[in-house]
């Protein structure tokens, strides 16, 4: 069984190593490279919480701040764990989308308590500062990174899939679905023997723009359930 990863390259080798210990074989191909932004000293003296729903939003934050003071709420246990290795102490952890963060946030927190700082890239999914901002809250937004998405798939993996050696691959975003079928056509690869394992039906959506073998979508929209698909006999 080999899976390809289409996560960017520091989420792609810790989840490689994690594949490995479970005896899983994998590729690693990122379809987005993680840019940081130049921006301006973060002013975070009115700021009650922190916002992030990636984990690459845990690092570039960790990067532009010293401060490891504020309570941080983040959109799941992936990006609670990269916030906690930063250093990021107080954490409170969402159920895997944004929806669920908004909701988390609503029921902790007081909207006069000061504004809330959503740590982003250039591109977010979901309405964050929508949702909260009808229940009162100030967001800001902090651009701190792009990801910008590759322009062709390597040569290592187009032999890959076009040998059948890769079984599934690994989709955690719509961004990254879409980037994968459009490439794929590109290269006129044909993916109706391969599984596409998605974090959740908006990834779905995205991957059902052309012929697979099968789409499977976690059970919930995290990591773990989605590694459980893995596993699971195609069409279970």
């Amino acid at each position: 069984m080999r899976v390809l990863i289409t996560r960017p390259r520091p989420d792609a080798e810790a989840l490689a190593a994690l594949l490995r210990e479970r005896g899983i074989e994998s590729l690693i191909e990122p379809l987005l490279e993680i840019i940081p932004t130049p921006v301006p000293a973060l002013d975070l003296d009115d700021v009650q919480a922190l916002l992030l729903t990636s984990a690459n939003g845990a690092r570039a934050l960790a990067h532009k701040t010293d401060r490891r003071d504020l309570v941080v709420f983040v959109v799941g246990p992936a990006t609670a764990a990269t916030a906690r290795d930063a250093g990021f102490a107080d954490v409170t952890v969402a159920d895997g989308d944004v929806a669920a963060l908004a909701d988390l946030v609503e029921s902790r927190l007081d909207a006069a308590g000061g504004a809330l700082l959503h740590v982003s890239g250039s591109a977010v999914a979901g309405d964050l500062a929508g949702r909260l901002g009808c229940a009162g809250f100030e967001v800001r937004r902090a651009v701190l990174y792009e990801a910008r998405p590759a322009t062709a798939l390597s040569d290592t993996a187009m032999a890959a899939i076009d040998q059948g050696d890769i079984d599934s691959v690994l989709l955690f975003s719509p961004r990254t679905a879409e980037s994968f079928v459009r490439l794929s056509r590109q290269a006129s690869l044909a993916l109706d023997g391969l599984r596409a394992l998605c974090l959740s039906p908006a990834v779905a959506d995205q991957a059902e723009a052309t012929p697979w073998g099968e789409i499977a979508v976690a059970a919930r929209p995290d990591q773990d359930a989605l590694l459980a698909l893995i596993q699971t006999p195609p069409g279970d």
